[in-house]
């Protein structure tokens, strides 16, 4: 015998929720990417390439943000994908971080080949749209700070909002300094400190999305206390084939099976464990069988 209780159809999710503010944050920075881009080949400044090279992942990361979220919509009308397009976000989230990477270690080696030969730059085109590009990230972080708290695509683009805002202020201070020293070394080493910022940043969100591929338990759930917690419930002699994983961001799901007393009602144990999950650990999706003690061989046990 078993239950299982899905909320996933209702759920309000945070990236829908949110898709007003994706397309403005996407309308500004795309404008602002091809700024930038087109400054910093006029002024052979590698920072601002840097930063723009930032700001077009931020752009593809809320493009692929937004592509999940229409993908998520449809699929919910497809009988046969029964947890809908959920996990698109972490694989949108995946491909982020790896093209941040991918940017970061090339403005690193970049940078270094610089560093024996700085080429002069023009430092007034490159104040100017540097402040235009912190005045977009300042915006950009205030549309998406709300949702990246809710879901990990999100926090993605937030993410690299937060890296490029600063990436703005290193080229802005690069081109004061430049201007006012004549310090060349400057440009790189405002384009090696934006690498070396972002990186650690960039591996620590790739991390989440695969742990939540390879359906890991979700790190801040003990797999140990949800079993104490299961075997608590009054009636439950023993649980077992107890899995955890997150669907996607804030999408925690849970399955086990619970030996009982032969003499306790099914009903009372099932909400039981249901109202115990949800209150201790938050999680709405739990699909539960329930094998009276009496009754061997009702389970063929899967060591997962």
């Amino acid at each position: 015998m078993g239950a299982g209780h899905d909320h996933h159809g209702g759920i309000a999710h945070a990236a829908q929720r949110h898709t007003g503010r994706l397309w403005a944050a996407f309308g500004l920075l795309a404008t602002l990417m091809v700024v930038e881009a087109v400054t910093a080949l006029g002024t052979g400044s590698l920072a601002l390439l840097s930063d723009a090279g930032h700001m077009f992942t931020d752009v593809l990361g809320i493009g692929m943000a937004l592509a999940a979220i229409t993908a998520a919509r449809r699929a919910g009308r497809d009988p046969q994908r029964t947890f809908g397009l959920y996990r698109l976000e972490v694989l949108a989230a995946l491909a982020n971080a790896v093209l941040l990477s991918g940017v970061a270690v090339y403005v690193l080696v970049e940078a270094v080949r610089r560093f024996g030969d700085p080429p002069e730059v023009t430092t007034g085109p490159m104040l100017v749209v540097a402040t235009l590009g912190l005045l977009a990230n300042l915006v950009a972080f205030a549309l998406l700070r709300e949702g990246a708290k809710e879901s990990i695509n999100l926090r993605g683009a937030y993410l690299e909002v937060v890296a490029d805002l600063l990436g703005s202020v290193g080229v802005i201070t690069a081109a004061v300094v430049i201007a006012l020293t004549d310090w060349w070394w400057a440009d790189p080493l405002v384009a090696v400190a934006i690498g070396v910022f972002i990186l650690p940043r960039t591996w620590r969100l790739g991390r989440a999305a695969l742990r939540i591929l390879v359906q890991a338990a979700p790190e801040h759930l003990q797999v140990s206390a949800v079993r104490d917690r299961l075997s608590a419930v009054p009636g439950v002699v023993e649980v077992h084939d107890l899995h955890l994983w997150t669907l996607t961001s804030g999408m925690e799901v849970a399955s086990a099976h619970l030996t009982t007393d032969p003499a306790v009602e099914v009903g009372s144990v099932l909400a039981a464990a249901r109202t115990a999950l949800h209150e201790d650990f938050h999680i709405d999706h739990a699909t539960l069988q329930v094998e009276p003690g009496e009754s061997p061989g009702v389970c063929g046990r899967v060591e997962w």
